[in-house]
């Protein structure tokens, strides 16, 4: 029997490391796709979406403390990275998104949402200078013509603008969580926890969120009630706990784990599932039903977003990441805690 060579372990372990990120990437994408669903019944009960995200942010944070204090060294090694993902990666995304939804359907504002890969994908090519495939630029195309059907423009765009542009903006703020969440991952035992980087970036979430938030204003009275899945009545608390432990602790953790073992682009495939399982899920529990011409402009938007990041150059190990100094600045190798 033939003894593995060290190439070929290297090799089974590399597959068995890609199946297991591709696993969490599902995982994540679940978690995620489930958030919408439980905070739009808190802001039709009468919280505001940036309060609804200010909970979200802020519970997650709560429990996130110990990872925190366990990986304070990363204030001092990577304050660039904690400050970039904590303000894009979760202030930014959930704020657009929260309340994006609050004016447009959940899954309409997913599928706009989902124009990231795409984006993540002209991050490479203008921003990292690296070649990008016809294919890729194809799937490009197809993205913003199902976007066209997803927001029927032929109707005089029939879903509400403001709501429209606030999903952008949950856009493109995602790049910035695929992105941040790759950095340092080419530094081996070097690299910066990713616990410790999703706690902190809660935290500095939270930070952020409260400023523009004003919890203080909050009708807190509106927890200890119920909510209403397409009228049926679920109380508020479970909702919020949902959102907290499974759509942000969980979804967050299993998120970047999978990006590490895998890549922005590869990640990014996996997670278009996040808004089929969205729009499922709204469609069976708050009853928001797509039009056929949605339906199949959503289809295209995930075709092209899959093109778009399944065709992306993997990075060169002879070429620098990007030329830019933020990108630079952000994979400095930091010291181990």
């Amino acid at each position: 029997m033939p003894v593995p060579t060290s190439a070929s372990t290297r090799n089974a372990q590399s597959t068995r490391g890609k199946g297991v990120g591709l696993g969490l990437a599902l995982l994540s994408a679940v978690a995620f796709g489930g958030s919408g669903v439980a905070a739009k019944p808190l802001i039709e009960a009468g919280l505001d979406p940036l309060h609804v995200v200010w909970l979200r942010v802020a519970g997650a944070a709560l429990v996130m403390l110990p990872p925190a204090v366990r990986h304070r060294g990363l204030l001092r090694s990577h304050p660039a990275l904690l400050a970039g993902f904590g303000l894009f990666a979760v202030a930014g995304v959930q704020a657009f998104y929260f309340a994006a939804i609050s004016r447009i359907p959940v899954g309409v504002a997913l599928l706009v949402e989902y124009l990231a890969p795409a984006l993540v994908l002209g991050w490479v090519r203008f921003v990292q200078r690296r070649p990008v495939t016809r294919a890729a630029a194809v799937g490009v195309v197809l993205a913003v013509g199902g976007l066209a059907c997803v927001v029927e423009v032929w109707s005089g765009l029939g879903v509400d603008v403001v709501g429209l542009l606030l999903a952008l903006g949950a856009a493109c703020c995602q790049v910035g969580y695929f992105v941040l969440s790759d950095q340092g991952s080419d530094h081996g035992d070097r690299a910066p926890d990713p616990l410790g980087v999703i706690a902190y970036g809660l935290l500095v979430g939270a930070a952020v969120l409260t400023v523009v938030a004003r919890p203080w204003s909050m009708d807190w009275s509106v927890l200890a009630g119920s909510a209403r899945m397409d009228g049926t009545p679920v109380a508020a608390f479970v909702l919020l706990a949902w959102i907290v432990l499974v759509a942000t602790v969980a979804a967050y953790g299993t998120g970047v784990l999978s990006v590490r073992r895998l890549s922005p682009q590869v990640a990014g495939v996996v997670a278009c599932l996040e808004a089929v399982i969205a729009t499922v899920l709204a469609w069976v529990l708050l009853g928001e039903h797509l039009s056929a011409p949605q339906i199949i402009g959503g289809a295209v938007v995930l075709a092209g977003a899959f093109i778009a990041q399944s065709s992306a150059p993997v990075r060169s190990p002879d070429r620098p990441v990007a030329s830019g100094g933020a990108e630079r600045e952000l994979s400095t190798p930091g010291t181990p805690t």
